[in-house]
């Protein structure tokens, strides 16, 4: 009988995804003991996955609950085969990337802060702001105070399975989109990475979706954010080290760019980074993919991946095969 080790943590009502046949064995970073298991869903909290490996004999396959796997092959080498979970959080990962679109060119960071203040007046703070970022210097009447998401140009970087979703629940805006992908196509038409320079100036919302490889490394760096428009908005929904932190703090600084963060480099983002203390920016944790249903998700992905194995066939979301 296969066995599968998977994170103690889970409810067991989720385990119902999991294919029958098959003996559960929980795994954890606390365990006193070593566990043979053939198969090992991994803890979606990287640290706490690593500090479990050591203690786990005889893995040939590894289903992680999460699409990034960047932290796995030189955990467990080359010699395991090692699938994402690709598919499994498109729509929450779309969600909140969509979320934080709205929410910088709404400016409700600001607002929140006005309502804890209790005071009305402040609103116009709004209007100051969205001069200074924008560099629109003209008199408006009534006061501009929030922006339009409608009609603007959107570079997703990164045309897989969540770069798709995020383009189709941005399509009620009517925004234009440029496409990045790792191989340039003809439908829906992608441009290669090489051509991102040519892109960059292009957009108003540039979005990182993209896995992190050391190709990728500082894909973003100081002469790519020098291309951005005056008050164009970067949002990272991929992996922190694609973006050179120093440079973006520095272009946050000076007031050019706008930029909303699920992720950075480092993480976790120490209190003293200057970072946090950046204008124009939004920071959540690295949260992205959180749902009530993720590891419901995350499972149903890796019993389909249990299925194919269990008989035979190719799977699907492959990062590394075994050597």
């Amino acid at each position: 009988m296969l066995r599968v080790g998977y994170p103690a943590a889970l409810v067991p009502e989720v385990l119902r995804e999991l294919p029958e046949g098959i003996e559960l064995i929980p795994v954890s970073d606390k365990m006193d003991h070593d566990a043979e298991i053939d198969v090992w869903i991994t803890d979606p909290y990287p640290t706490r996955a690593q500090r479990t490996w050591p203690h786990l004999r005889g893995v040939r396959l590894v289903l992680s609950m999460m699409a990034g796997t960047e932290w796995i092959p030189g955990t467990v080498g080359p010699h395991v085969t090692i699938c994402s979970a690709h598919g499994a959080h498109n729509v929450t990962t779309a969600e909140w990337t969509l979320a934080a679109i709205l929410t910088l060119l709404k400016q409700f960071p600001l607002f929140l802060d006005i309502q804890r203040s209790a005071n009305w007046r402040r609103r116009n703070e709004a209007s100051i702001a969205y001069a200074a970022i924008s560099g629109d210097k003209r008199t408006h009447h009534p006061p501009v105070m929030l922006e339009d998401l409608t009609g603007k140009t959107v570079l997703i970087v990164g045309h897989g399975a969540i770069g798709k979703e995020i383009e189709r629940m941005l399509a009620p805006f009517y925004v234009d989109v440029l496409r990045v992908a790792r191989r340039a196509r003809k439908s829906p038409e992608a441009h290669p990475v090489s051509a991102l320079e040519s892109l960059l100036p292009q957009a108003d919302v540039v979005v990182l979706i993209l896995p992190f490889t050391q190709e990728t490394r500082w894909l973003i760096d100081r002469p790519q954010l020098a291309l951005l428009r005056q008050g164009a908005l970067l949002v990272n929904a991929a992996r922190g080290p694609i973006v050179n932190t120093d440079a973006l703090v520095e272009a946050l600084q000076a007031g050019r760019i706008r930029a909303a963060l699920d992720v950075t480099d480092p993480e976790p983002l120490p209190e003293d980074h200057p970072l946090w203390r950046c204008p124009n920016l939004l920071i959540t944790p690295h949260i992205g993919a959180s749902s009530p249903h993720f590891a419901r998700n995350a499972l149903r992905v890796a019993g389909a991946e249990l299925r194919r194995y269990m008989n035979g066939e190719p799977l699907h979301n492959v990062v590394q095969a075994a050597i």
